[in-house]
């Protein structure tokens, strides 16, 4: 495994990986151990329970935090930089554990349905944390809310399902000021289009779920830090909690990540062409994609994401259909090609209506602010073909 700095394409491959120094197997064998033996009570090979260490997951954990630049030193049998959770809301959750009784955390407004719910329904309650919602679009609404108390900020960007984008930069400044942490959720971006660490905050986390496993046929979630004073405590934190990431889903995660390079690419250059083309239909109300100028965050999303320096808007689309839930559902229903389904970020495209699907715990006074209406329908652009995507949308979109 070497360390010098590759560019993405190449660490997407090897980066945390090498060949297995006894079979010289190029994929990192998959290690379905619960234990391991010890010469002598308290004399082991760096691993003792597969809960507290485990090779193939630490090659996951390693690859995705030198993804996100984390730049932890590594070794051979520990991973300093990256966390691997059974799922997104369990990396998020073991998260909050490193939090105390009445510590205050500062969260952007549109998030997730599940994170929404864990920070407000769950953790308000059995943790008593303090949870202020705000539009981080809005740097100084960032600094109102504040408090003396405020350990954590909390950034989702872009966001699920308005697709806004925040000013990372000025958030890890604000927080620094401050001597808060900073997290953001970079699910939607991936290491491939945005780094948060690189622009000032402490932690990323991904819904491995999404994009970084790529298909559809795995659940999980990753926290990744560069610092390491925070490290220590997350790692103590993960084997405490002890909702790591199965060992077989972390192979899955490192064959899927091989290809997140190009797959992005695929994402966001067929987004594109669909946001455009659907902004002039007319029964679109109005799209939102950070790609296109219409967007109210464009200005400040062509700075942070991007691909090979050239600005991109990833590979999800929010559409306001011009009708009612009636003509919405007749949209979804005649769809054949995307697939009605909640998650996104696989290479098949999918449809998902977040009102009744993936935001319905969140209150539906907070869904009206949010502009989550009955007819706003979330894409996720698989790597299909263009054509016959466009093909399939407007045939759902003569049924409206």
């Amino acid at each position: 495994m070497s360390n010098k700095k590759q560019h993405l394409d190449t660490a997407v491959i090897h980066a945390g990986q090498s060949p297995c120094p006894i079979t010289g197997a190029v994929m990192p064998p998959i290690y379905m151990t619960s234990t391991y033996a010890q010469s002598s009570p308290g004399v082991h090979q760096g691993y003792e329970y597969t809960r507290s260490h485990n090779p193939t997951r630490y090659a996951f954990e390693r690859c995705i935090a030198r993804l996100e630049g984390s730049t932890l030193s590594e070794s051979d049998d520990q991973s300093y930089g990256g966390f691997a959770f059974a799922s997104g809301l369990a990396a998020i959750g073991t998260l909050l554990d490193t939090c105390t009784n009445g510590d205050h955390i500062v969260a952007m407004d549109d998030l997730y349905g599940g994170t929404h719910r864990l920070f407000n329904q769950v953790r308000a309650r059995s943790a008593g944390l303090e949870f202020t919602s705000v539009d981080m679009t809005d740097l100084d609404a960032l600094r109102s809310a504040i408090r003396p108390e405020t350990r954590l900020i909390w950034v989702e960007s872009p966001t699920n399902p308005m697709l806004k984008v925040v000013d990372l930069q000025g958030v890890a400044d604000i927080a620094r000021e401050h001597g808060i942490l900073c997290a953001c959720d970079n699910t939607f971006a991936t290491p491939m289009i945005q780094r948060p660490l690189e622009l000032g905050f402490d932690i990323v986390m991904h819904s491995a779920t999404k994009y970084i496993g790529g298909h559809s046929d795995a659940v999980g979630g990753v926290l990744v830090t560069g610092n390491k004073e925070l490290a220590e405590t997350l790692r103590f934190h993960q084997n405490s909690v002890g909702s790591v990431l199965g060992i077989f889903e972390c192979f899955l995660m490192l064959r899927g990540i091989k290809t997140l390079a190009i797959r992005m690419r695929r994402h966001c250059d067929t987004s594109y062409k669909l946001a455009q083309w659907l902004e002039s239909h007319p029964k679109v109300k109005s799209v939102v994609y950070p790609g296109l100028s219409s967007h109210p965050q464009h200005a400040v999303a062509s700075k942070l994401m991007q691909i090979d320096g050239q600005p991109v808007g990833g590979g999800m689309v929010t559409l306001v259909l011009d009708c009612d839930i009636s003509g919405c559902r007749r949209f979804l229903e005649n769809l054949t090609t995307f697939s009605l389904a909640e998650s996104l970020g696989g290479v098949e495209s999918l449809v998902n209506h977040p009102a009744i699907m993936t935001h319905a715990s969140v209150d539906p006074a907070v869904r009206e602010s949010l502009g989550i209406h009955d007819n706003l329908v979330r894409l996720s652009v698989g790597i299909e073909d263009s054509a016959d995507l466009q093909a399939d949308l407007e045939s759902a979109l003569d049924a409206i």
